[in-house]
């Protein structure tokens, strides 16, 4: 499909960038409310200290693996609007639905750390994570698609979305299993570089045979 830059519904990407991240950067600064001295409450010795902050150590760790998420989601944003030059009114609402999971994230997480005993307080979170990565993956679809969004001299946009493909896998996997394992389902994000690169190599191996082959 041709680009038409006189089509009043194609718009620049300024704003829709500005917007993402003041939202990204609301969800990151957010997550930190949890941790608060108010969960101490009063101690008389260092040792007390030392021992309500070890019982503080869910909301370390749910701190700490919300945050390493939201960045790789926000890293995917800011890769894919690194190749998108201009906005339509479905993606503008595929980004808002986007970022309506990422501002979510803040809740989900302190559910995970005050709830994890129950099933809801385990599952809200990963499934949270799932739909941000889902909408991040549809929005490029959309972009990509006819390539009349996207900026000159993108050889592969098919290729382009499989870091985002991959983030969709993975969270589906996280969110069945983490009842069973809890936190621990998390650490499967670590497999996105790698699966990303299976893909990529799986995506390029029938051109590259047919390329040979020519």
């Amino acid at each position: 499909m041709a680009k038409n830059p006189d089509d009043p519904s194609i718009m620049s990407t300024a704003r829709t960038e500005a917007y993402s991240d003041a939202v990204f950067a609301i969800a990151a600064t957010l997550l930190v409310l949890d941790l608060t001295t108010a969960t101490i409450g009063r101690v008389t010795t260092d040792a007390e200290l030392w021992a309500a902050l070890g019982a503080m150590m869910p909301n370390f760790i749910a701190f700490g693996v919300s945050f390493a998420l939201l960045s790789m989601l926000w890293v995917i944003h800011a890769r894919q609007f690194r190749d998108i030059a201009r906005v339509d009114e479905p993606l503008l609402w595929l980004n808002n639905a986007r970022l309506l999971f990422i501002v979510l994230i803040p809740f989900t997480t302190s559910l995970t750390a005050e709830y994890s005993e129950y099933y809801a307080g385990r599952m809200l979170f990963p499934i949270n994570f799932f739909f941000a990565a889902l909408m991040g993956f549809l929005s490029w679809e959309w972009a990509s698609r006819g390539g009349r969004l996207l900026r000159e001299g993108i050889a592969d946009a098919r290729a382009q979305g499989v870091g985002g493909r991959a983030a969709v896998m993975i969270a589906a996997v996280v969110a069945v299993i983490s009842p069973w394992v809890g936190s621990w389902a998390f650490f499967l994000y670590f497999l996105n570089g790698p699966l990303t690169n299976l893909l990529s190599r799986r995506m390029r191996g029938p051109r590259d045979v047919v390329g040979g082959a020519g």
